[in-house]
């Protein structure tokens, strides 16, 4: 069988394999939110706080929308015309045209071009952010976050580039089925790596200080069976208002981090309600299952970046005679591009389910709707949450439920449970 013939059956098996996993391992089935206490829940809240979250969103998606056609056109421009691999030649030409310069410097110029050229709208982001006062960041503070966000991604982008494009020259008929192993690999390590290493350089991160809450929060973890190597306080308050709390790493590097806005605005109660969703997303092992979908996904993308893009006459569009060559490296962008923008509304709905869990996780750990449904209450206030957003947004983009269906969750959950 020919090295295509194999990388179409891997396909397959991949698929195969991928789609399995989704439906063992994801919760398709989510607890129960009636739309009658969705409705109910959204009369609940302050009218002004109600309208000035739509408000905020409304400012918000010209800017995100726009962003999204650019890098879309860009990407498309650039891979589809013989433009990107001039681009690509013209970084690696300072080098003499050598192939590492022109896969590690061309592909971190394809990258930064789309990155500069949505600038904008990056601004225009941080502009609305910062006339609703959610952002506490000048001008400053936001371009040196923007500066390290860069040189994290060129770091991890260039060992990448410089990586896959060796196993190219070495593996030249066979390199998609190394490929997909190293970028498999790839995730794994990055879900170890990222807590540890490049969550510091954009925020400080403290042990919770010894007292009250602190003992009830591990005392949390201990009743639940989650063993958490520390629960972390991030000083977000230096760059925003929004108040948030998560669960990261795998193994020994598995923390709950929690905001210190979180810590200002929030009752000690509802803090403990945040972490115990965060314990759900533990208990039930999803950055495990995250990081084993997303290893599936992308090795499932590389083999299909092989066949799709050995297609002649996408070839002939990105004027290249190879999918393989660094020159090709626009294409590869454009077709990401396009499959991600494709696959959006399914991760969307995947996260929405794992979150509800965590949420059914937290009612039922802390047996306190009355508390969970405050803390969404805040959140969305806060947060400056659209508390019941367009239906088409929420199932193009949205990666938790929404708030009052958060809410709607917590009362059914208190008449079932008599609580």
């Amino acid at each position: 069988m020919s090295p295509r013939g194999w990388a179409l059956l891997t396909l397959v098996g991949l698929a195969v394999v991928l789609l399995v996993a989704g439906a063992v391992l994801i919760p398709w089935h989510r607890p129960p939110a009636p739309r009658a206490d969705q409705l109910a829940a959204l009369r609940s809240l302050p009218v002004d706080q109600v309208a000035r979250g739509r408000a905020f969103h409304a400012a918000l998606r010209p800017g995100g929308y726009g962003a999204l056609a650019l890098g879309l056109a860009v990407a498309l421009l650039l891979g589809l015309t013989p433009l990107g691999s001039r681009l690509v030649e013209l970084a690696g030409r300072p080098f003499g045209g050598h192939w590492t310069a022109r896969a590690v410097l061309g592909g971190l110029a394809v990258m930064l071009l789309a990155d500069l050229l949505t600038l904008p709208f990056a601004a225009w982001r941080q502009t609305v952010l910062t006339r609703y006062g959610l952002s506490t960041q000048g001008w400053g503070g936001w371009a040196v976050d923007l500066l390290k966000s860069y040189a994290v991604s060129a770091v991890i982008g260039g060992l990448a580039l410089l990586g896959f494009y060796t196993v190219v020259r070495l593996a030249p008929r066979w390199w998609w089925a190394f490929g997909a192993a190293g970028a498999a690999g790839l995730v794994v390590l990055l879900s170890f790596v990222l807590p540890v290493l490049v969550e510091p350089v954009f925020n400080r991160f403290t042990p919770m200080e010894p007292g009250p809450l602190r003992t009830e929060l591990t005392s949390l973890a201990a009743r639940d069976g989650v063993p958490v190597r520390d629960v972390l306080v991030a000083d977000a308050s230096r760059r925003t208002r929004a108040v948030n709390a998560y669960v990261s790493g795998l193994g020994p590097t598995r923390r709950v981090v929690v905001y210190d806005t979180l810590l200002r605005e929030a009752t000690p109660a509802e803090v403990t309600s945040v972490v115990a969703h965060e314990l759900g997303h533990a208990k039930d092992r999803d950055v495990w299952v995250g990081t084993l979908t997303g290893a599936l996904g992308a090795a499932l993308a590389v083999v299909a970046l092989y066949l799709i893009g050995s297609w002649a006459p996408l070839l002939r569009l990105a004027g290249v005679d190879s999918v393989a060559e660094p020159r090709a490296f626009p294409l590869l962008i454009a077709l990401v591009t396009v499959v991600g923008l494709l696959a959006a509304p399914v991760q969307a709905l995947v996260s929405r389910r794992v979150e509800a869990r965590a949420d059914a996780h937290a009612l039922a750990l802390t047996g306190d709707p009355a508390t969970f449904e405050a803390m969404q209450r805040r959140l969305a206030g806060v947060n400056l949450a659209d508390p019941d957003p367009p239906r088409w947004e929420y199932l193009w983009s949205a990666s938790h439920p929404s708030t009052v269906e958060r809410m709607a969750a917590a009362r059914a959950y208190a008449r079932e449970s008599g609580r």
